[in-house]
């Protein structure tokens, strides 16, 4: 069933407002919309990190405790790939070359996951119909999960704060699985796919091949099957709980609002860049290092008003959103550290948890 959910914008005038600020923010400054040698920097650190990780513990004899130190340092290393690299190229903001961009996408299959499906997943659905609950796919998390009012309760939820951490930690996994149901049924929870074309197909399978290879049958082959599944548990579930939680943290928090699209035309009363500022939330400014590993998601309204431009430049661009909320009286809903944000999406679960 496809639900249809449109916005207000007809006049636009938050979003008109806040534009010619950015547009001039760059003018001035002379900048390109896209990454620099700041975020080819990183990808020169992450991604040779990584294959370098997989290498030593392939290849080097070690005792058990530095192994697994080791796979999760990859994990988390696996993780700021797709903070850093593959979401920024996904969204056409890594480079200003679309080759650049495409071939810096697959890193997304290289985690697990298949950019084309991720794409439409993430940079059309959520991007569109964030928190709208029937349409994005990122709160589609039930029957383990409510996340929001309008979806049923069950027993269950009272105590899924406490388990949902575990189950965070089976996000890439779940992924990797997840693309074959969209991938048969043709359709990402309510939205219809758009046809896939022979290339996209062959880099499908090509991806989930590549990932059996990597992932278990080398594995497998150098460490036994002991070796292979205690790295194979320790690295997907330090990266499929480090992805969600950063991802949580974004939407699913105390002050976010959501809305619930039915059967009938639903007409969201704002304009959709105030929709996004009133789902979306930031979290731990100040901490350079959160910054940097998460690729700068923890300037969610920033990245969600404006996708298509690089994380790195999200601490200049917040100050210009901050303004601009100000100037039009709404909340801007910041989290001063990790921390905080991860205890308000704590509260939030178990208040989301509760018998309605």
């Amino acid at each position: 069933m496809a639900y249809k959910v449109s916005f207000n914008n007809t006049n636009k005038v938050f979003f008109n407002a806040l534009k010619s600020e950015v547009d001039a923010y760059f003018e001035r400054n002379g900048l390109k919309r896209t990454g620099n040698w700041k975020l080819y920097g990183k990808t020169a650190i992450l991604l040779p990190g990584a294959l370098a990780l997989y290498g030593v513990l392939m290849f080097v004899n070690m005792h058990w405790a530095l192994s697994s130190f080791l796979w999760v340092l990859f994990g988390l290393n696996m993780a700021a790939i797709g903070f850093n690299i593959m979401h920024d190229a996904c969204h056409g903001s890594f480079s200003t070359k679309g080759w650049v961009n495409e071939v810096l996408g697959l890193t997304n299959n290289f985690l697990g996951g298949n950019a084309f499906l991720w794409k439409l997943k993430h940079n059309i659905i959520h991007h569109t119909y964030t928190n709208i609950d029937g349409v994005d796919d990122d709160i589609n998390n039930m029957p383990f999960m409510r996340q929001c009012s309008t979806q049923p309760w069950k027993p269950m939820h009272k105590y899924q704060s406490v388990y949902m951490f575990m189950l965070y930690g089976f996000t890439s996994l779940f992924m990797f699985l997840m693309d074959y149901s969209k991938y048969f049924s043709k359709k990402i929870h309510t939205t219809a796919l758009k046809p896939m074309d022979l290339k996209e197909h062959i880099i499908f399978w090509a991806g989930k091949l590549f990932f059996i290879g990597f992932y278990i049958i080398i594995p497998l082959l150098m460490l036994g099957w002991q070796g292979w599944l205690i790295g194979f548990v320790i690295s997907q579930f330090t990266l499929g709980l480090t992805v969600a939680i950063v991802f949580q943290l974004a939407h699913v928090v105390e002050h976010a609002e959501f809305e619930a699209a039915g059967v009938d035309p639903v007409k969201i009363e704002n304009e959709w860049a105030i929709h996004q500022v009133k789902t979306t939330a930031n979290f731990a400014f100040t901490n350079k290092v959160m910054t940097w590993f998460a690729g700068g998601l923890n300037y969610q309204i920033e990245h969600h008003l404006f996708p298509r431009i690089s994380h790195i430049h999200y601490p200049e661009i917040s100050k210009i959103v901050r303004e601009t909320c100000e100037k039009f009286d709404l909340y801007y809903n910041y989290f001063p550290s990790t921390r905080s944000a991860i205890a308000s999406h704590v509260r939030f679960m178990h208040q989301m948890g509760q018998r309605p």
